[in-house]
């Protein structure tokens, strides 16, 4: 979702990524050290070699080789088939990736742009039916039953091969299953409705039933069938594993928390059960072969009562407020006000958190549904009739993916998460189960899933001044928890459904909206996107609900004045400060072991503008602010998503921005990603007009580490973006000739009073064929929609090489 720099308004109309939540009084290292330091920071990890076991889900089995699926067969669809010391540098990995294509240019269009020699194919949009017994989409908001069309603002994505038979495989270049997020309607729901929403304001009535119900079954996950027919894939309508995962859809609890009295529901007495997932952002995948689905910003769904507060313990109270989910919350769709037609369910009623019976264990309401929301949940792609997975003992905040290390044979498995929002943490859950090349391919994918995510630690992350890092562990074992004074953790299960306190008090380091993980395949090293905060630097000022806005530190080591011109995205000129534009962080564990509880850290990419504004200093810009050289070639701003091409190599950077949208919409880019200590110690000067809030005293210099500077030859833009989209979710197949990438609502920024004047949507993508060939109906005045796009190289080689 697009975020914007945080207004003056309400906190009911800011985006919930720019909320800062954290009250914690955690150290920053300003504190701990006497230079002042900025806190953006890049993670790196170690070196080890690719190992057969690396190779993803179903590694070290037979090629082709098939589970068992549960006793599932799918038909043959119609279509074909303390902390250390400075680690030393690594030893060299395995040789680069070359990128073999021209950068694209900056591009302010409403369309897709790609290289020379390649091509952009839709092959699934919102609305799409996935079921013949479902209609086509329309493009006039008539559509209904979402529980069997594509949901909307498609996000992360995985992709899990089908052999002939319909069974698992690493190999398949013709015939797999797209695992796909749902992740929110804002800013586009305007389109799903023939005239936009009915009683969407904070004073008006009761919400429709027949809305409701469409725009709850848009969140959640698509799984679809892929196959190839005329060399390129599209989706199979007819295939039995069609499924789409909801809000709706019946899950169980797996982990410490499961029956917690803090899970306990009227839908679910004992706390074992719960409805459905929400908010589902980023994903990941587990070398078993299932789907990591991770819930975001969940919080914003749920209304509290105005008078709540008097009915909640002290406890509860802070929980609430840690999470950002405050008394008097109306919920963004206002799904809690539907009055449903049979006058009993409790499909709506649910969306309300606040107590309202007369239990003492909430079995009689829904006052501790917001509880089991916010989850990784697992998901058996190739079981349409299993239950997913909310595993609890990953934590609850606002995940952003769960991607885990590359599997090594008696070792523990590990998967790394960031928790999306100003101040916030980054963490990773280490399996106590060691990894048995057997469980690549099991009769039973959830079982297996609950051996490695049901059974293990929880860690938080703290960065230190000299770049080494030490991760904490979550649980009562460590004193800082157990004696905590701020919230009295009664058991694991507290500590894991409020995991954002437990790392408050474990004394984890605040970041700068720590997103998309993703683990070098070659080596083992960990990639974290922060995405950017622009408070970076205020001291002692608050915005949105923040309470006190960080300095900056060495992870996070710049400030600087940005000027924004008019966008769509922006009617009017802006002057920005802080942390604008976001960086890529590196860590490297000790001993390249996925389970050591120290790791080395720098930044591998520091996200800017080639150039100072016009009438801005340009030669402390460059030195200062662009530390990574970067060119027209490759700026960007707000990296948001990451990933790893097992095919080529190539480290894939996405964005979600705003801040330089009046130069060029979103975009992804191709990144050789080199290894942790190929750049250096570096100091960094920020001026005072650069500081945001309070007026700066004069230059403050910060010493951080920084990965080699870019150039064009490892670092170009691959594609650029539709008018008011994000570029989120990848996935490719094995041979790396196909590339599968998300456009994330495009559109967003049209006012719902204009859903009547197509010629003001801010986009008509992709019905009007800008870029990829016209997908549905609607042309040149079609409503925009999300979509899946699968790139091709003309030639038919491997993408970006």
């Amino acid at each position: 979702m697009k975020h914007l720099p945080t207004p003056a308004s309400p906190i009911e109309s800011i985006d919930p990524d720019d909320l800062d939540n954290n009250t914690s009084s955690n150290a920053s290292l300003q504190e701990v050290i006497a230079t002042r330091m900025h806190r953006r920071h890049l993670l790196r990890g170690g070196v080890g070699a690719l190992t057969a076991a690396t190779l993803g889900p179903f590694a070290l089995s037979a090629c082709g080789g098939g589970g068992s699926n549960n006793g599932f067969v799918a038909p043959v669809s119609a279509a074909p088939s303390p902390a250390p010391a400075p680690a030393p540098a690594p030893a060299p990995a395995a040789a680069d990736p070359k990128l073999g294509f021209n950068a694209v240019a900056k591009d302010l269009a409403d369309r897709v742009t790609v290289p020379a020699g390649y091509t952009a194919t839709v092959i699934y949009a919102t609305g799409d039916s996935i079921d013949p017994a479902v209609t086509d989409y329309k493009n006039d908001g008539s559509d209904d039953n979402f529980g069997r069309r594509s949901g909307d603002h498609h996000d992360g994505m995985h992709y899990f091969g089908l052999d002939a038979g319909g069974k698992p495989t690493l190999t398949s270049n013709d015939r797999a299953l797209m695992a796909i997020n749902h992740e929110a309607i804002n800013g586009t729901v305007v389109f799903m409705h023939a005239s936009g929403q009915t009683n969407a304001g904070s004073s008006a009535g009761p919400r429709p039933e027949a809305e409701a119900l469409k725009e709850v079954e848009a969140h959640g996950a698509s799984v679809v069938e892929i196959a190839k027919s005329g060399g390129k894939f599209a989706v199979v309508r007819n295939s039995a594993f069609n499924r789409r995962i909801t809000p709706r859809t019946p899950m169980s609890f797996g982990g410490p928390a499961r029956g917690s009295a803090l899970l306990k529901t009227k839908y679910s007495p004992a706390g074992t059960d719960t409805r459905g997932m929400i908010g589902n952002c980023a994903s990941g995948y587990t070398p078993w072969g299932t789907y990591l689905t991770c819930e975001e910003n969940f919080a914003g769904f749920f209304r509290r009562g105005g008078a709540d507060d008097a009915a909640r313990t002290a406890k509860e109270l802070v929980a609430f407020k840690r999470i950002g989910l405050a008394q008097g919350a109306g919920g963004g769709q206002r799904w809690a006000t539907v009055v449903p037609v049979d006058g009993t369910s409790t499909e709506y009623a649910r969306w309300d958190t606040s107590k309202l019976g007369a239990s003492t264990d909430g079995t009689d309401d829904f006052r501790n549904t917001v509880n089991t929301f916010g989850w990784v949940v697992e998901i058996d792609p190739y079981d349409p009739t299993s239950t997913p997975v909310k595993h609890t003992g990953l934590g609850r905040f606002a995940h952003e993916g769960a991607w885990p290390s590359n599997p090594v044979v008696g070792k523990p498995l590990a998967f790394y998460m960031g928790d999306d929002s100003r101040s916030e943490y980054v963490y990773k859950y280490v399996s106590k189960a060691v990894w048995d090349a057997a469980d690549a391919n099991p009769a039973d994918r959830l079982a297996t899933g609950a051996k490695y995510l049901d059974d293990g630690t929880l860690y938080a992350a703290k960065f230190n001044a000299d770049g080494t890092g030490t991760w904490l562990r979550l649980d009562l074992s460590n004193p800082a928890i157990s004696g905590n004074g701020t919230y009295a953790f009664a058991d694991l299960a507290d500590v894991l459904v409020n995991a954002r306190l437990a790392a408050d008090a474990a004394g984890a380091t605040k970041c700068d909206r720590p997103e998309w993980t993703a683990v070098n395949p070659k080596n083992g090293e960990i990639y974290i996107t922060m995405t950017e905060n622009p408070d970076r630097g205020s001291v002692g000022t608050t915005s949105s609900n923040n309470v006190s806005n960080p300095d900056v530190e060495p992870a996070f080591p710049r400030y600087w004045l940005d000027n924004k011109g008019v966008s769509t995205q922006n009617a009017s000129a802006t002057t920005l400060k802080g942390n604008v534009n976001g960086q890529v962080m590196r860590i490297r564990e000790t001993g390249n072991d996925a389970s050591a509880t120290t790791f080395n850290w720098d930044i591998y990419l520091f996200g800017s503008q080639a150039k100072a504004d016009a009438g801005l200093d340009d030669v402390n810009y460059q030195k200062n602010v662009n530390l990574s050289g970067l060119s027209d070639f490759n700026d960007l701003s707000k990296p948001d998503g990451c990933w790893f091409s097992r095919a080529s190599g190539i480290l894939w950077i996405q964005t979600d921005d705003n801040a330089y949208t009046d130069v060029s919409n979103c975009m992804l880019l191709a990144a050789v990603p080199g290894q942790w200590g190929d750049g250096g110690k570096i100091d960094v000067v920020n001026q005072a007009n650069g500081k945001p809030g309070a007026a700066g005293t004069g230059p403050v210099t910060v010493t951080t580490y920084a990965g080699k500077k870019m150039n064009d030859t490892i670092f170009k833009r691959f594609l650029t973006a539709p008018l008011g989209a994000e570029v989120t979710g990848l996935a490719e197949s094995p041979d790396g000739k196909a590339l599968f990438i998300n456009i994330q609502h495009p559109g967003e920024n049209t006012a719902a009073a204009n859903i009547a004047d197509p010629s003001k949507y801010e986009s008509h993508w992709p019905g009007n064929g800008a870029g990829v060939a016209a997908y549905g109906p609607g042309g040149a005045t079609a409503r925009p929609r999300s979509a899946t796009v699968m790139i091709t190289k003309d030639d038919g080689g491997v993408i970006g090489l």
